[in-house]
Protein backbone atom coordinates (compact mmCIF):
# COMPACT_ATOMS: atom_id res chain seq x y z
CA UNK A 1 0.00 0.00 0.00
CA UNK A 2 1.13 3.32 -0.57
CA UNK A 3 0.90 6.55 1.80
CA UNK A 4 -0.50 9.61 1.08
CA UNK A 5 -0.81 12.91 2.40
CA UNK A 6 -2.66 16.27 1.52
CA UNK A 7 -4.00 19.32 3.48
CA UNK A 8 -6.47 21.81 3.05
CA UNK A 9 -6.02 25.27 4.92
CA UNK A 10 -8.92 26.39 7.10
CA UNK A 11 -8.95 29.79 5.95
CA UNK A 12 -12.85 30.75 4.98
CA UNK A 13 -15.46 28.75 2.66
CA UNK A 14 -14.66 25.50 1.41
CA UNK A 15 -15.94 25.27 -2.18
CA UNK A 16 -17.15 23.15 -4.74
CA UNK A 17 -13.90 23.62 -6.16
CA UNK A 18 -12.39 22.38 -3.17
CA UNK A 19 -14.24 18.77 -3.08
CA UNK A 20 -14.33 18.18 -6.71
CA UNK A 21 -10.54 19.14 -6.87
CA UNK A 22 -9.58 17.26 -3.75
CA UNK A 23 -11.85 16.39 -0.94
CA UNK A 24 -13.68 13.64 -3.61
CA UNK A 25 -10.43 11.98 -4.72
CA UNK A 26 -9.15 11.86 -1.06
CA UNK A 27 -12.49 9.74 -0.42
CA UNK A 28 -11.61 7.37 -3.35
CA UNK A 29 -7.78 7.16 -2.16
CA UNK A 30 -8.32 6.11 1.49
CA UNK A 31 -9.77 2.65 0.27
CA UNK A 32 -6.41 1.33 -0.90
CA UNK A 33 -4.26 3.52 0.91
CA UNK A 34 -2.21 4.57 4.12
CA UNK A 35 -3.52 8.34 4.17
CA UNK A 36 -3.21 10.96 6.29
CA UNK A 37 -5.44 14.07 5.86
CA UNK A 38 -4.65 17.25 7.46
CA UNK A 39 -5.90 20.97 8.27
CA UNK A 40 -3.35 22.88 7.82
CA UNK A 41 -3.85 25.77 10.21
CA UNK A 42 -0.40 26.77 10.74
CA UNK A 43 -0.25 27.72 6.72
CA UNK A 44 -3.31 29.74 7.18
CA UNK A 45 -1.76 32.27 9.54
CA UNK A 46 0.32 33.24 6.50
CA UNK A 47 -2.21 35.48 6.12
CA UNK A 48 -3.85 37.36 9.04
CA UNK A 49 -6.33 35.40 10.85
CA UNK A 50 -8.99 36.35 13.56
CA UNK A 51 -8.42 33.78 16.18
CA UNK A 52 -11.98 33.05 17.00
CA UNK A 53 -13.01 32.67 13.49
CA UNK A 54 -10.08 30.47 12.62
CA UNK A 55 -10.63 27.77 15.07
CA UNK A 56 -14.61 27.87 14.08
CA UNK A 57 -13.08 27.72 10.61
CA UNK A 58 -10.65 24.67 11.67
CA UNK A 59 -13.37 22.42 13.33
CA UNK A 60 -16.36 23.40 10.37
CA UNK A 61 -13.25 21.59 7.99
CA UNK A 62 -12.95 18.78 10.09
CA UNK A 63 -16.88 18.24 10.17
CA UNK A 64 -16.79 18.70 6.32
CA UNK A 65 -13.88 16.62 5.88
CA UNK A 66 -16.06 13.40 7.66
CA UNK A 67 -19.13 14.55 5.43
CA UNK A 68 -17.60 14.01 2.35
CA UNK A 69 -16.62 10.25 3.46
CA UNK A 70 -13.41 10.29 5.09
CA UNK A 71 -13.21 7.73 7.49
CA UNK A 72 -11.46 8.28 10.65
CA UNK A 73 -11.23 4.38 10.92
CA UNK A 74 -9.39 4.46 7.44
CA UNK A 75 -7.69 7.40 7.38
CA UNK A 76 -5.85 10.00 9.59
CA UNK A 77 -7.32 13.43 10.13
CA UNK A 78 -6.05 15.87 11.87
CA UNK A 79 -5.20 19.11 12.63
CA UNK A 80 -1.43 20.49 12.04
CA UNK A 81 -0.75 22.86 15.01
CA UNK A 82 -1.71 19.82 17.27
CA UNK A 83 1.38 17.87 15.67
CA UNK A 84 4.52 19.93 16.68
CA UNK A 85 6.64 17.79 14.57
CA UNK A 86 5.27 19.98 11.56
CA UNK A 87 6.87 23.31 12.52
CA UNK A 88 9.92 21.78 14.02
CA UNK A 89 10.82 19.96 10.67
CA UNK A 90 9.68 22.97 9.14
CA UNK A 91 12.76 24.67 10.67
CA UNK A 92 14.87 22.09 9.59
CA UNK A 93 13.90 22.67 5.74
CA UNK A 94 14.07 26.21 5.98
CA UNK A 95 17.89 25.51 6.76
CA UNK A 96 18.19 23.37 3.88
CA UNK A 97 16.57 25.87 1.62
CA UNK A 98 17.70 28.66 -0.75
CA UNK A 99 16.45 31.91 -0.72
CA UNK A 100 16.32 31.87 -4.62
CA UNK A 101 14.54 29.17 -4.91
CA UNK A 102 11.93 30.44 -2.36
CA UNK A 103 11.47 33.32 -3.92
CA UNK A 104 11.01 31.88 -7.51
CA UNK A 105 7.99 30.29 -6.14
CA UNK A 106 5.00 31.93 -7.94
CA UNK A 107 2.81 31.95 -5.06
CA UNK A 108 5.03 33.90 -3.54
CA UNK A 109 5.25 36.52 -6.11
CA UNK A 110 1.73 36.76 -6.53
CA UNK A 111 0.83 37.47 -3.05
CA UNK A 112 3.78 39.67 -2.33
CA UNK A 113 3.94 41.71 -5.26
CA UNK A 114 2.28 45.19 -5.04
CA UNK A 115 2.75 44.80 -0.85
CA UNK A 116 4.93 47.28 1.11
CA UNK A 117 5.22 44.83 3.51
CA UNK A 118 4.65 41.06 4.10
CA UNK A 119 5.25 38.21 5.95
CA UNK A 120 8.26 35.86 6.29
CA UNK A 121 6.30 33.01 6.02
CA UNK A 122 4.79 34.25 2.96
CA UNK A 123 8.51 33.10 1.49
CA UNK A 124 9.12 30.09 3.98
CA UNK A 125 5.38 28.41 3.45
CA UNK A 126 7.32 25.74 0.95
CA UNK A 127 9.62 24.23 3.55
CA UNK A 128 6.44 23.68 6.22
CA UNK A 129 4.81 22.30 3.21
CA UNK A 130 7.81 19.79 2.11
CA UNK A 131 8.07 18.92 6.01
CA UNK A 132 4.33 18.04 6.21
CA UNK A 133 4.76 15.49 3.83
CA UNK A 134 8.12 14.42 4.48
CA UNK A 135 6.67 13.57 8.04
CA UNK A 136 5.00 10.25 7.31
CA UNK A 137 6.71 8.72 4.00
CA UNK A 138 4.54 10.16 1.56
CA UNK A 139 4.46 8.47 -1.91
CA UNK A 140 1.50 10.41 -3.32
CA UNK A 141 0.61 14.02 -2.77
CA UNK A 142 -2.64 14.88 -4.73
CA UNK A 143 -2.68 18.50 -5.35
CA UNK A 144 -4.00 20.46 -7.81
CA UNK A 145 -2.05 22.03 -10.54
CA UNK A 146 -1.54 25.45 -8.60
CA UNK A 147 1.07 23.45 -5.97
CA UNK A 148 2.61 21.41 -8.53
CA UNK A 149 5.74 24.13 -8.44
CA UNK A 150 5.69 23.45 -4.44
CA UNK A 151 5.86 19.77 -4.74
CA UNK A 152 8.97 19.65 -7.05
CA UNK A 153 10.71 21.87 -4.14
CA UNK A 154 9.41 18.55 -1.56
CA UNK A 155 11.07 16.42 -3.59
CA UNK A 156 14.34 18.60 -4.65
CA UNK A 157 14.11 19.17 -0.33
CA UNK A 158 14.09 15.44 0.42
CA UNK A 159 16.27 14.59 -1.93
CA UNK A 160 18.75 17.41 -0.90
CA UNK A 161 18.45 16.17 2.90
CA UNK A 162 19.42 12.40 1.93
CA UNK A 163 22.32 13.35 0.03
CA UNK A 164 23.68 15.87 2.29
CA UNK A 165 22.96 13.64 5.76
CA UNK A 166 21.32 10.66 5.47
CA UNK A 167 18.53 8.74 3.27
CA UNK A 168 15.79 8.54 5.24
CA UNK A 169 13.21 10.91 3.51
CA UNK A 170 10.71 9.11 1.12
CA UNK A 171 10.87 11.62 -2.29
CA UNK A 172 7.16 11.70 -3.07
CA UNK A 173 5.71 11.70 -6.29
CA UNK A 174 2.51 14.17 -7.27
CA UNK A 175 -0.88 13.04 -8.56
CA UNK A 176 -2.90 15.78 -10.00
CA UNK A 177 -6.66 13.93 -10.97
CA UNK A 178 -7.65 14.19 -14.52
CA UNK A 179 -10.73 15.74 -14.39
CA UNK A 180 -12.23 18.65 -11.42
CA UNK A 181 -8.51 19.18 -10.62
CA UNK A 182 -9.09 23.13 -11.57
CA UNK A 183 -13.03 24.18 -11.48
CA UNK A 184 -12.94 27.84 -12.31
CA UNK A 185 -14.62 31.07 -10.81
CA UNK A 186 -18.05 31.39 -12.36
CA UNK A 187 -18.15 34.58 -13.02
CA UNK A 188 -14.37 35.10 -13.95
CA UNK A 189 -13.78 31.35 -15.55
CA UNK A 190 -10.02 31.79 -16.58
CA UNK A 191 -9.46 32.30 -12.62
CA UNK A 192 -9.58 29.41 -10.13
CA UNK A 193 -12.65 29.01 -7.87
CA UNK A 194 -11.48 30.64 -4.95
CA UNK A 195 -13.07 30.88 -1.09
CA UNK A 196 -10.94 34.35 -0.80
CA UNK A 197 -12.96 35.58 -3.32
CA UNK A 198 -14.76 39.13 -2.83
CA UNK A 199 -17.50 37.81 -4.95
CA UNK A 200 -19.81 34.99 -3.79
CA UNK A 201 -21.40 34.66 -6.91
CA UNK A 202 -17.63 32.87 -8.27
CA UNK A 203 -18.25 30.31 -6.12
CA UNK A 204 -20.19 27.63 -4.52
CA UNK A 205 -19.85 26.91 -1.13
CA UNK A 206 -19.98 23.06 0.11
CA UNK A 207 -22.53 24.61 2.28
CA UNK A 208 -24.91 26.67 0.24
CA UNK A 209 -28.50 26.50 0.49
CA UNK A 210 -29.83 24.98 -2.55
CA UNK A 211 -31.85 28.27 -3.48
CA UNK A 212 -28.22 29.69 -3.36
CA UNK A 213 -26.67 26.89 -5.93
CA UNK A 214 -29.38 26.98 -8.36
CA UNK A 215 -29.59 31.34 -8.22
CA UNK A 216 -25.48 31.10 -8.46
CA UNK A 217 -25.30 28.68 -11.45
CA UNK A 218 -28.40 30.81 -13.24
CA UNK A 219 -25.79 33.63 -13.39
CA UNK A 220 -22.87 32.05 -14.49
CA UNK A 221 -21.05 33.41 -17.23
CA UNK A 222 -21.31 31.65 -20.60
CA UNK A 223 -21.00 33.83 -24.20
CA UNK A 224 -23.58 34.26 -26.37
CA UNK A 225 -22.82 31.37 -29.06
CA UNK A 226 -25.66 29.36 -26.97
CA UNK A 227 -23.96 25.55 -28.12
CA UNK A 228 -22.63 23.28 -24.95
CA UNK A 229 -19.80 22.50 -26.18
CA UNK A 230 -16.59 22.37 -24.56
CA UNK A 231 -13.82 24.58 -25.91
CA UNK A 232 -11.40 25.91 -22.76
CA UNK A 233 -9.79 28.62 -24.76
CA UNK A 234 -12.66 30.32 -26.50
CA UNK A 235 -15.51 28.86 -24.43
CA UNK A 236 -14.11 28.79 -21.02
CA UNK A 237 -17.50 29.42 -18.82
CA UNK A 238 -19.03 26.44 -20.72
CA UNK A 239 -16.08 24.35 -20.66
CA UNK A 240 -15.92 25.19 -16.86
CA UNK A 241 -19.57 24.26 -16.02
CA UNK A 242 -18.98 20.86 -18.01
CA UNK A 243 -16.31 20.07 -16.37
CA UNK A 244 -18.27 20.68 -12.68
CA UNK A 245 -21.37 18.29 -14.38
CA UNK A 246 -19.07 15.44 -15.16
CA UNK A 247 -16.96 15.97 -11.91
CA UNK A 248 -20.18 15.30 -9.85
CA UNK A 249 -22.13 12.89 -11.82
CA UNK A 250 -20.01 11.01 -13.27
CA UNK A 251 -20.24 11.36 -16.90
CA UNK A 252 -17.65 11.78 -19.84
CA UNK A 253 -17.76 15.46 -20.60
CA UNK A 254 -18.06 13.92 -24.55
CA UNK A 255 -21.99 12.40 -23.25
CA UNK A 256 -23.07 15.27 -21.55
CA UNK A 257 -22.23 17.54 -24.60
CA UNK A 258 -24.06 14.88 -26.55
CA UNK A 259 -27.10 14.98 -24.22
CA UNK A 260 -27.63 18.98 -25.08
CA UNK A 261 -26.37 19.18 -28.29
CA UNK A 262 -30.12 20.46 -29.24
CA UNK A 263 -30.65 22.28 -26.43
CA UNK A 264 -29.48 25.74 -24.81
CA UNK A 265 -27.69 27.38 -21.67
CA UNK A 266 -31.16 27.12 -19.87
CA UNK A 267 -31.68 23.76 -20.01
CA UNK A 268 -28.16 22.84 -19.46
CA UNK A 269 -27.77 25.28 -15.94
CA UNK A 270 -31.32 24.38 -14.82
CA UNK A 271 -30.09 20.57 -14.61
CA UNK A 272 -26.53 21.70 -13.79
CA UNK A 273 -28.07 23.10 -10.50
CA UNK A 274 -29.32 20.16 -9.48
CA UNK A 275 -27.18 18.12 -10.03
CA UNK A 276 -24.80 20.07 -7.89
CA UNK A 277 -27.56 20.53 -5.34
CA UNK A 278 -28.35 16.78 -4.81
CA UNK A 279 -24.34 16.12 -4.45
CA UNK A 280 -24.20 18.33 -1.81
CA UNK A 281 -27.31 17.96 0.23
CA UNK A 282 -26.26 14.40 1.56
CA UNK A 283 -22.44 15.89 2.84
CA UNK A 284 -24.52 19.11 4.53
CA UNK A 285 -26.87 16.73 6.13
CA UNK A 286 -23.96 14.84 7.67
CA UNK A 287 -22.46 18.46 8.64
CA UNK A 288 -24.94 19.65 10.62
CA UNK A 289 -24.83 16.22 12.49
CA UNK A 290 -20.95 16.31 13.19
CA UNK A 291 -20.70 19.94 13.84
CA UNK A 292 -21.42 20.13 17.26
CA UNK A 293 -20.80 16.66 18.23
CA UNK A 294 -18.35 15.25 20.92
CA UNK A 295 -17.60 12.62 17.90
CA UNK A 296 -16.01 15.11 16.37
CA UNK A 297 -13.59 15.93 19.04
CA UNK A 298 -12.83 12.47 19.27
CA UNK A 299 -12.14 12.02 15.56
CA UNK A 300 -9.30 14.43 15.88
CA UNK A 301 -8.23 13.39 19.53
CA UNK A 302 -7.42 10.35 17.94
CA UNK A 303 -5.82 11.66 14.67
CA UNK A 304 -3.80 13.73 16.72
CA UNK A 305 -2.63 10.86 18.74
CA UNK A 306 -1.83 8.31 15.65
CA UNK A 307 0.15 11.57 13.66
CA UNK A 308 2.00 12.45 16.23
CA UNK A 309 3.45 8.53 16.51
CA UNK A 310 4.73 8.62 13.35
CA UNK A 311 5.52 12.20 12.58
CA UNK A 312 7.99 12.22 15.85
CA UNK A 313 9.82 9.38 14.90
CA UNK A 314 10.38 10.36 11.46
CA UNK A 315 11.58 13.55 13.42
CA UNK A 316 13.58 12.08 15.67
CA UNK A 317 15.47 10.17 12.57
CA UNK A 318 16.10 13.58 10.88
CA UNK A 319 17.47 15.18 13.75
CA UNK A 320 19.82 12.25 14.70
CA UNK A 321 20.87 12.80 10.56
CA UNK A 322 21.61 16.18 11.12
CA UNK A 323 23.34 15.81 14.71
CA UNK A 324 20.77 17.51 16.33
CA UNK A 325 20.54 16.56 20.24
CA UNK A 326 22.44 14.32 22.55
CA UNK A 327 20.17 11.19 21.31
CA UNK A 328 22.77 8.16 19.74
CA UNK A 329 20.20 5.54 19.64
Amino acid sequence: MKTVFSGIQPSGTVTLGNYLGAMKHFVDMQEDNHCYFCIVDQHAITQPQERLKLRENIRNLAALYVAVGLNPKKAVLFVQSEVPAHAQLGWMMQCISYIGELERMTQFKDKSTGKEAVSASLLTYPPLMAADILLYGTDIVPVGEDQKQHLELTRNLAERFNNKYNNIFTVPEVQIPKEGARIMSLQEPTSKMSKSSPNPKSYISILDEPATIRKKIKSAVTDTEGTVRYDKENKPGVANLLTIYSACSGESISAVEERYRDKGYGDFKSDLAEIVVNTLSPIQEKYKELINSKELDQILDDGAERANTYATRMLHKAERAMGLGRRTR
